[in-house]
């Protein structure tokens, strides 16, 4: 998986405990080796997890060493990015984008 720095990896055994009981809103980034827009968007998570750390948790799941937690939450096409907000899932987009549409995009949630 491609490790994007300042963002935390999660699998299916820590997601409970690092997402869905997280105090601050999660971006999860679902992602894997073979992904090449999941390399472009590491650069945008990186900076976001830095920059937002008082606001937004940012973390990383390989679906192919975590099918549960992917297939829970019904992952098709990587990068899947999801924010967990108490817990619940309550946005997901589909695709790399550039940091300013990402932040755009997070604006209602964060």
């Amino acid at each position: 998986m491609i490790k994007a720095a300042g963002v935390d990896e999660v699998t299916d055994e820590t997601f409970a405990d690092a997402v869905t009981g997280a105090a601050l809103p999660v971006l999860v980034e679902f992602t894997a080796d073979w992904c090449p827009p999941c390399r472009q968007i590491a650069p945008v998570l990186s900076a976001l997890a830095v920059e937002e750390a008082d606001r937004l948790k940012v973390v990383q799941l390989d679906v192919d060493t975590n099918p549960e937690t992917t297939t829970k939450y019904g992952v098709l096409s990587m990068p899947t990015l999801m924010v967990f907000v108490d817990g619940e899932p309550v946005k997901s987009m589909v695709g790399a984008r550039p940091k300013r549409r990402l932040l755009q995009e997070l604006e209602d949630v964060i």
